[in-house]
C-alpha cells in the first residue's frame, strides 16, 4: 500500500462537513500547521476537533476558529486564544473540557480498543457531572469512554514511506496516541525517509496506523509564549 502523498491538498482529500477531527501537538509545539492552513482554505465547516490546545488568534486551529469552521471543540487547555473565548462565552461554539491526563488517556483508549476505563480525575467537579461513579481502593473514580476520529491529523519530525513516525521532545505528547485513534490517520512530518531508514528502537508510531503521510513545504514552528532573560 502507497501511504505516501504528493502534497498538503491530497493529503486532507475527504475531509467533508461535520466530520470529527483529532489534531495532535501541544500548545504550538508539533501541530500540524500544513494540515491546518489547508483545511482553512477548503472552507469545511460544522468541525469537532479534538485537541490539548486551540492554537492562538492568528495561527494553527486559531485559524479555523476566525473562520466559523468549527462547531465544537474537546480541549485541555484554551487560555491563550481570545476568539476561542468569545465564541464559548457568546455560545457559538460548544466546548468540552476535560483534564490534560483524562484527554490523552481517552485518545490512547480509542487506539487501544478500550471502550471505557474510570480515572478519579474530575470527581467533585462539572467534568463528573452525569457520568458513572464508582469507589476502588476507597476513592471515587469517574468512568470516561474512549475518543475515535474520522480522521486524526498529527506531525512529526521524520517518517518514512511505511508511515513509522518519530516525535521530537514535546510533538510526542498527543501525537502517537492520537495516531492511533483514528480512522483515517494524515502524517506530515519535516523529513520524508525511504523504508528502513529509520531505526526500529527509534520508532513512536508505527506505520500500521498512518494510511497517509507526507514531507511539509514549511513548517514556522511558532514560539506561543516567548520568555527571554534581561541583560
Amino acid at each position: 500500500m502507497n501511504k505516501v502523498i504528493n502534497n498538503v491538498t491530497e493529503a486532507v482529500q475527504g475531509i467533508e462537513d461535520n466530520m470529527t477531527l483529532m489534531l495532535g501537538g501541544f500548545g504550538l509545539c508539533g501541530i500540524p500547521e500544513n494540515s491546518i492552513a489547508e483545511l482553512v482554505k477548503t472552507g469545511i465547516k460544522g468541525l469537532t476537533c479534538i485537541s490539548n490546545n486551540a492554537g492562538v488568534d492568528d495561527f494553527g486551529l486559531g485559524l479555523l476558529l476566525q473562520n466559523k469552521q468549527i462547531k465544537k471543540m474537546i480541549s485541555s487547555y484554551v487560555g491563550e486564544n481570545d476568539e476561542f473565548e468569545r465564541q464559548m462565552l457568546s455560545g457559538e461554539l460548544e466546548v468540552d473540557l476535560i483534564p490534560q491526563g483524562s484527554l490523552a488517556e481517552r485518545c490512547r483508549a480509542g487506539g487501544a480498543g478500550i471502550p471505557a476505563f474510570f480515572t478519579p480525575a474530575g470527581y467533585g467537579t462539572e467534568v463528573a457531572e452525569g457520568k458513572e461513579v464508582r469507589v476502588f481502593n476507597g476513592k471515587p473514580h469517574v468512568l470516561e469512554s474512549a475518543l475515535h476520529a474520522d480522521f486524526a491529523i498529527v506531525k512529526a519530525w521524520k517518517g518514512d514511506t511505511d508511515g513509522n513516525l518519530v516525535f521530537k521532545a514535546t510533538a510526542r505528547n498527543f501525537n502517537p496516541m492520537m495516531a492511533m485513534a483514528g480512522k483515517i490517520t494524515i502524517a506530515e512530518v519535516e523529513e520524508l525517509l525511504p523504508a528502513g531508514e529509520l531505526d526500529p528502537n527509534e520508532i513512536h508510531t508505527p506505520g500500521i496506523f498512518v494510511q497517509r503521510i507526507f514531507q511539509g513545504a514549511r513548517f514556522e514552528k511558532r514560539i506561543e509564549q516567548r520568555t527571554t532573560r534581561t541583560k
